[in-house]
């Protein structure tokens, strides 16, 4: 009866709670509110400038702000409340945390030699908080888990000397099979969304062919299959596709 009420549970659950990302009209299936999502997003916001060095009233903390706001003005999205802040760290990163709530490390200037880059690291940044991206993660987890314990029911009732192959057979089926090609889905779509939105707010879409060359310089390309991003050959590629799209689009 237990494995029949989970069964009967996940099936409602993937058919109450799909969504559509903006832009791409992707479905997706996300298991947690935005409410929830929200706090969520505000707690480790709040954790993460209690926890470093914000710099404020600097040419390069303006300019953080400055960009952010124009992007943030072509979002549909106006619900969010936006926040931007440059704090000193070496990591040539950025992240947005679902709200609108955007932190750029100082080490992300080294390879962002101008406003049109400093605009695609955070217009991609921007596009997976717009996203859902990290609600889609977290549900996914959650629906894998489900899965495994729901095998390890069935199993543990009828053939419980399979169940210790199954859980690590199962393990590596999710990760490489389907959390890890998850991980370069959204980061793709993060970036053709992070396109547009540059493309809306008026900079130049060919300094982000730039940006993400200046960031792959140096870099051995890793194997694509056991990483959560795409190769920069593969991402440079499909950016070059995003922007012919926009390109043609706008010619005809």
């Amino acid at each position: 009866m237990k494995k029949y009420i989970l069964i009967l549970v996940f099936s409602f659950l993937m058919i109450g709670c799909t969504g559509k990302a903006p832009i791409t009209d992707r479905s997706q299936m996300i298991l947690i509110s935005q409410d929830q999502e929200l706090a969520l997003g505000e707690k480790s916001y709040e954790d993460t400038l209690k926890k470093s060095e914000v710099i404020t009233n600097t040419k390069e903390s303006k300019k953080i702000k400055e960009i952010g706001l124009k992007i943030a003005e072509v979002v549909e999205n106006k619900d969010y409340k936006w926040e931007f802040n440059l704090v000193k760290n070496e990591q040539k990163n950025a992240f947005c945390l679902p709200g609108g709530k955007v932190v750029v490390y100082t080490g992300i200037l080294e390879v962002a030699k101008n406003d049109d880059q400093l605009a695609t690291v955070m217009s991609h940044e921007i596009a997976h908080a717009l996203a859902r991206h990290g609600a889609e993660r977290m549900s996914t987890g959650m629906l894998a888990q489900g899965v495994q314990l729901l095998g390890n029911i069935v199993l543990g009732s009828q053939a419980p000397e399979y169940t210790n192959a199954f859980n690590v057979a199962y393990g590596a089926g999710a990760q490489y099979g389907v959390l890890l090609p998850y991980g370069r889905l959204q980061e793709s779509e993060a970036d053709e969304i992070g396109i547009h939105l540059m493309y809306k707010a008026g900079y130049d879409l060919d300094e982000a062919l730039k940006f993400w060359q200046n960031m792959s310089d140096g870099k051995k390309e890793s194997i694509e299959f056991f990483s959560t991003h795409p190769n920069s050959s593969t991402r440079i590629a499909h950016i070059s596709e995003v922007i012919k799209g926009i390109q043609n689009k706008n010619t005809n």
